[in-house]
C-alpha cells in the first residue's frame, strides 16, 4: 500500500494557531470528513477513542493518530504540519508537529495495520522528517509523503 494512494491532494494540512491536541483532532475531523462523508462527530471519536488507549505520539515531534470508521470505504490518510508544537503525551514527553491521521473502515485490519507501518517506517527516516519540517506548502509536502520508498531510503 503506497501513501500516493490513501493520501489525497487536500489531505495536506498547515495549520497555524492549533494549541491543543483536541484542536489538532477537531480540524483533522473536519477535513476527513469533507473528503469521506462521513460526520465529524464519527471521525472524531474514533480518533479520541483510539487515543484514550494510550497516547498516538511516538517521539521526536510526530503522532499518527488512528481509528477505525464502520462505513468507511478504504483507508484514508490526512498529514497535518503544525506551525508550533503542541503537547501530545508522546513517548519521549516531546511536543508534536508532525501528524499523520490514519482512518480504517471497520474490519479493515491488514490494510489498517499496513497502513501503520508504512507511515511509521517513513517517519522514522530523519532526511524525510527534517525535509517535512522545512517545508510549509501543502503540495510540497505531500510530493515528499508520496516519493517512492526507495527515495527515502537512499541516503
Amino acid at each position: 500500500m503506497e501513501l500516493a494512494d490513501i493520501l489525497a491532494e487536500r489531505a495536506v494540512l498547515c495549520c497555524a494557531g492549533v494549541e491543543t491536541k483536541r484542536q489538532l483532532f477537531e480540524r483533522l475531523a473536519e477535513r476527513a470528513a469533507e473528503l469521506t462523508g462521513h460526520p465529524v462527530a464519527d471521525i472524531l471519536e474514533a480518533i479520541v477513542n483510539r487515543e484514550e488507549l494510550g497516547s498516538t505520539g511516538l517521539g521526536n515531534g510526530i503522532a499518527i493518530p488512528h481509528g477505525k470508521i464502520a462505513g468507511l470505504k478504504e483507508v484514508t490518510a490526512l498529514f497535518a504540519r503544525l506551525d508550533k508544537p503542541i503537547e501530545f503525551d508522546a513517548v519521549d514527553d516531546q511536543p508534536v508537529d508532525l501528524v499523520v491521521m490514519l482512518l480504517a473502515p471497520t474490519g479493515s485490519g491488514a490494510d489498517h495495520l499496513k497502513a501503520l507501518s508504512r507511515v511509521a517506517r517513513m517517519l522514522r527516516t530523519e532526511s524525510v522528517v527534517d525535509e517535512l519540517r522545512g517545508i510549509s506548502d501543502p503540495a510540497q509536502l505531500r510530493e515528499v509523503l508520496i516519493a517512492p520508498s526507495e527515495d527515502h531510503y537512499a541516503a
